[in-house]
């Protein structure tokens, strides 16, 4: 089963982009995220032409995620627990009724920028919820994957030239160890755990060349519980993307996992 996770950065501005990937790839299940449309204006005919199951959890003009899946979902989720009248549409959960059940959460984590505002000490409560909501999803011990963006850089090998991110919400130490804390309830980063090659980024910024300079950051991930871990059997960062007409910043990545 192949489970892609992309940023689209608006799938109406890049519906044509998006549709000839799904095309392409045919992906299993894809976690969209920055749809940045409401539920109603989401482009279902492209993709359910396509035999894709569509659920949504939609914003108007901001944030927005999607699961898109070509087998059934159920259980679907809208939101973190907890949100105290958050109403940013960051978060949707599904189980995937395919030949292997899979629970998946597509994730579009607070940027945090700039840090002396309250966008900062949101991203961290934010962070905070996921890793409340992801020990308590673990405890029912089934194959799960929390994949998305994430707008954490880990680690400096994330980034092509870290120095420059050290002011960046995305590089602080309090981002990196809310993710550190988050992989150490027992979650396992799909990258680290295939071998991909260090310097696989999965974002580049539109300014400044930094596509034509590969100044890149790894900043979309699968995160999988034990039960996903054993069964991957692969991954793949489809950097292509970046070259294609009105592209995304972001890139799509899939894990594939054995059924």
């Amino acid at each position: 089963m192949r489970i892609a996770t992309w940023n689209v950065n608006s799938v109406n501005a890049r519906l044509e982009t998006v549709v000839e990937w799904f095309r392409e790839i045919q992906p299993d299940v894809a976690c969209l995220q920055e749809i940045k449309c409401v539920d109603e204006k989401f482009p279902r005919e492209p993709f359910e032409s396509m035999g894709y199951n569509i659920e949504t959890h939609g914003q108007k003009t901001y944030n927005g995620v999607a699961i898109l899946s070509k087998h059934p979902l159920s259980d679907v989720t809208r939101g973190l627990p907890e949100g105290d009248g958050d109403d940013h549409a960051r978060y949707i959960e599904a189980v995937v009724e395919g030949p292997l059940t899979v629970r998946v959460g597509a994730i579009y984590l607070p940027n945090g920028n700039p840090v002396a505002s309250e966008k900062f000490p949101y991203k961290l409560r934010w962070m905070e919820r996921l890793r409340t909501h992801a020990r308590n999803l673990l405890a029912y011990e089934e194959a799960l994957v929390l994949c998305g963006d994430y707008n954490v850089i880990p680690e400096p090998e994330d980034a092509k030239n870290p120095e420059n991110w050290t002011g960046d919400a995305l590089f602080q130490l309090e981002s990196r160890q809310a993710f550190r804390a988050l992989k150490n309830l027992g979650l396992a980063d799909a990258h680290e755990v295939a071998g991909e090659p260090g310097g696989t980024f999965t974002f580049w910024d539109y300014q400044a060349g930094a596509w034509q300079r590969n100044n890149g950051i790894r900043i979309d991930f699968h995160l999988l519980s034990p039960q996903a871990q054993d069964r991957l059997a692969g991954i793949a960062t489809h950097r292509f993307m970046r070259e294609r007409e009105k592209p995304s910043d972001h890139v799509p990545v899939m894990i594939e996992l054995r059924v």
